[in-house]
């Protein structure tokens, strides 16, 4: 299989990708995933300065952004994402999402896209050299197994910061490399940046009220819009 293998005791600090320009990299994000993985990290991403970072890892072929969406609200809360990030630089695959109620009366929302990114997966990887899978689903190894048999180096970013862990032992056993998500926090965390105040501000006239608006950054069309994500 060519898999590197990591203990639990020891394992390697990974490196992500080679930066080499000229090699061939797609990206794969589950979008609930990695969600969840940042925000129990305590940091929201900024999805441009992630895509920046990512294009300066290698030639960026292509960048997929996986999220369910339910169809019986008439307003989803992330729509604005989908639609920021559609405009700028992701393919965006969605899928309806199902509502259900559980056995203690909760309402539960459930969208799984393992089955879309596997296909996507699958038809570029005769096209790049490196995948990057944004996901800590075990479900997902034997993709991983299928991709590198094809040739392809396999790099999986999830989180083992957390308690319990946020990525699935198997699966980060079968990537050639495991990239903690931690590890490039600091190169898309979301900053929000308030303009400066003139060095000698006239008052207010009496009818402005409130605080001056913040400046918008890349992730501001979704800045409220922090929701649970479908499971």
């Amino acid at each position: 299989m060519g898999a590197c293998r990591y203990s639990h005791v020891n394992f390697k600090k990974a490196l992500p990708v080679s930066q080499d320009p000229t090699e061939r990299l797609a990206v794969f994000i589950d979008g609930a995933n990695l969600y969840a993985a940042s925000r129990t990290l305590g940091f929201d991403v900024d999805y441009k300065a992630l895509l920046g970072h990512l294009r300066r890892q290698g030639y960026l072929v292509r960048a997929y952004y996986y999220t369910a969406l339910l169809e019986t609200d008439e307003y989803s809360p992330l729509r604005p994402l989908v639609d920021w990030l559609g405009y700028n630089g992701y393919s965006v695959v969605t899928k309806p999402a199902k509502e259900f109620t559980d056995a203690t009366g909760r309402r539960r929302v459930k969208g799984s896209v393992d089955i879309e990114m596997a296909v996507d997966v699958l038809e570029l990887a005769p096209h790049v050299e490196h995948v990057m899978l944004f996901s800590g689903d075990g479900d997902l190894r034997r993709l991983v197994e299928a991709v590198q048999r094809r040739g392809v180096r396999v790099t999986v970013v999830s989180t083992i910061r957390t308690q319990p862990a946020m990525i699935a032992d198997e699966l980060r056993r079968q990537a050639d490399a495991f990239l903690d998500l931690a590890e490039i926090a600091d190169h898309i965390i979301r900053r929000q940046v308030e303009p400066r105040p003139p060095r000698a501000a006239p008052p207010r006239p009496a009818m402005a009220s409130g605080p001056a608006p913040l400046r918008a950054t890349p992730a501001d069309p979704f800045r409220e819009t922090a929701v649970d994500l479908p499971e």
